[in-house]
């Protein structure tokens, strides 16, 4: 074999001096790991950026200024959010057809004069039952007043008021039982309202019994002087026992006397009991 090579020979035998290519490194999606190790301990694994971002946000640190101005925002936030709704509304208004915009105003016509007519019927309401309770009350006041009335004429009740004081003193026995019985009616026709005889009280079913100085009064015994104490008008008292052939020329002519006195304040307290009725009971009419 000749010591000199062919030159295409040459060319044709690779070139092992040239050096092969180094593997390359895979590459990482996130940044890559520093080289730096924690300080504090020797073979520790080393921190990546998400991994302190993460410490960073995590749990999280608001101050008192954040939450002050999170508040604010939020408000600002929903007042806007109203002014924006009420904007809407109005450029709904403003954009509706004249039709519309009238079948509105009836609407709220209709709506208002709904409501004044609800106002008016409460009122009225209110009327009838004030003007129901205050009958009521004149009408309890009337009953009392009533009672009070029918209390005075049966003798229940006690009983005040201006009057006179009849004194008839009988010296000689001899006034009769129907003498105080014509007094008695002579006052009743004067306009006298209540009535009473030596303590006794003088109501409708009051009769007298008895003969002179043994005169009994509704079979209570009474003895001279007979006092008189009548409530009524003084002035159309006394002139109805003055009159001429009346109560006091009566007494007079039986050797009796009979003085009058008037007054502002007779007080009649003698009572009679409240009597229950056989047979009579109150009529509806």
């Amino acid at each position: 074999m000749n010591s000199e090579e062919n030159p295409k020979d040459e060319a044709r035998r690779p070139r092992l001096s040239q050096p092969l290519p180094q593997a390359q490194p895979p590459a990482h999606d996130g940044p890559q790991e520093s080289d730096s190790q924690e300080p504090g301990g020797s073979g520790a694994a080393p921190r990546s950026g998400r991994r302190r971002l993460a410490a960073a946000l995590w749990p999280p640190r608001v101050t008192r200024a954040q939450l002050i101005v999170a508040v604010l925002l939020f408000v600002l936030g929903l007042g806007l959010a109203i002014q924006v709704r009420s904007n809407s509304d109005e450029s709904a208004l403003r954009g509706a057809r004249q039709e519309d915009l009238v079948r509105i105003l009836d609407e709220l016509d209709n709506r208002t004069q709904r409501l004044e007519d609800e106002k008016q019927r409460l009122e009225d309401q209110r009327t009838e039952l004030e003007n129901s309770s205050d009958q009521a009350e004149e009408a309890r006041k009337q009953t009392l007043q009533k009672e009070q009335q029918l209390g005075i004429l049966a003798g229940t009740v006690a009983a005040e008021g201006p009057g006179i004081t009849l004194t008839i003193q009988d010296p000689a026995k001899t006034v009769e039982s129907d003498m105080l019985l014509d007094t008695i009616q002579e006052l009743r026709a004067a306009g006298a309202e209540a009535i009473q005889v030596n303590g006794i009280r003088v109501v409708a079913s009051t009769f007298f019994s008895g003969s002179a100085g043994d005169i009994e009064v509704d079979g209570k015994r009474i003895t001279a002087p007979y006092t008189f104490k009548v409530i009524g008008e003084p002035q159309d008292l006394e002139p109805a026992l003055n009159i001429p052939g009346g109560v006091v020329q009566t007494l007079e002519k039986e050797q009796a006397t009979a003085a009058v006195e008037r007054s502002e304040e007779i007080v009649v307290d003698a009572l009679r009991p409240a009597e229950r009725p056989d047979y009579a009971r109150s009529s509806p009419q």
